[in-house]
């Protein structure tokens, strides 16, 4: 009876911490080491082997609220692991989702680089058709350009003849009615060929004034001023400063010869610059039936 009651005892006592099974069986281990010691030993012997049993079911006790301590520490300890746990879990599932919106976010990315990529090569593809418009272009103008300077030559050409065709009108013109294109500047006005002075410059001019004199447009007769002069022309449809150079210095091949000369040229148009040089060098100038007078002329 008394060992029932010590492993019902000892069973309640340590079923808490042992757990229903472990404790059971604990309890019968030790009810059944009294039960062969009474059996086996005196009353001394019983009471030693009591104490010491109780000594080492103290140790015992002290060592199974020790590991109750522990494994409670261990279970605060799993707690907060456990704790620790859900949070990373929580911290990891938020990552998840995270990385969910960044993946959606490269795919959206990547969707629209594919279509800028479509886009620049179509791009391309334009500016390739534009390359190859602009090639033909820069060809077809280089061909036009080669056109326009051969047009360019041949109009300049036509305006060369055109000038020397008028020209030569002009002079035709000019030589026929001079008396009355000149009549208030050269009176009594009449027109000779320049070699009709050949006997006289010849004599006292170099070779070459003299052939350059036989060349001048028109030479004339007739008085300025009541003073009587040869007037030396260079005739042209538009004058320039060539024309102006050479009546003054076949003028002054005359005027060498001692022969007294006046220098003119005649023409429908002259540049003002033209007009300002013929001016300075004492030429006059009739230009479309308007007499210029030169400088310091009365």
């Amino acid at each position: 009876m008394v060992a029932i009651m010590n492993t019902l005892a000892i069973y309640e006592q340590f079923r808490a911490v042992l757990g229903d099974e472990p404790a059971r069986r604990f309890a019968e281990t030790i009810g059944t080491m009294v039960e062969e010691a009474k059996n086996s030993v005196t009353k001394d012997d019983f009471r030693q082997l009591r104490e010491s049993a109780d000594a080492n079911i103290a140790r015992l006790d002290a060592a199974l609220v020790r590991l109750a301590e522990a494994q409670a520490h261990t279970a605060e300890r799993v707690a907060r692991v456990e704790d620790r746990l859900t949070v990373v879990e929580d911290r990891l599932t938020s990552v998840e989702d995270r990385l969910t919106v960044v993946e959606d976010r490269l795919t959206s990315v990547e969707d629209r680089l594919t279509v800028v990529e479509d886009r620049l090569t179509s791009v391309e593809d334009r500016l390739t058709r534009l390359e190859e418009i602009v090639t033909r272009l820069a060809e077809a103008q280089a061909r036009t350009e080669k056109q326009l300077e051969e047009l360019v030559g041949i109009v300049s050409k036509l305006v060369v003849r055109s000038d020397r065709h008028e020209g030569t009108l002009l002079e035709l013109k000019f030589r026929d009615r001079l008396p009355a294109y000149l009549g208030r500047l050269l009176r009594k006005a009449k027109v000779i060929d320049a070699s009709d002075l050949l006997d006289v410059i010849e004599p006292r001019l170099a070779a070459v004034a003299v052939d350059d004199f036989l060349r001048a447009d028109v030479v004339a007769t007739g008085t300025i001023d009541g003073r009587q002069t040869y007037l030396v022309g260079e005739i042209s449809y538009k004058a320039d400063e060539d024309d102006v150079m050479r009546a003054a210095r076949r003028a002054g091949s005359l005027v060498k010869a001692g022969l007294p000369a006046t220098p003119l040229v005649a023409c429908e148009s002259i540049p003002p610059q033209t007009a300002e040089y013929a001016r300075r060098e004492g030429v006059r100038v009739w230009v479309d039936g308007t007499i210029l007078e030169p400088e310091g002329a009365a």
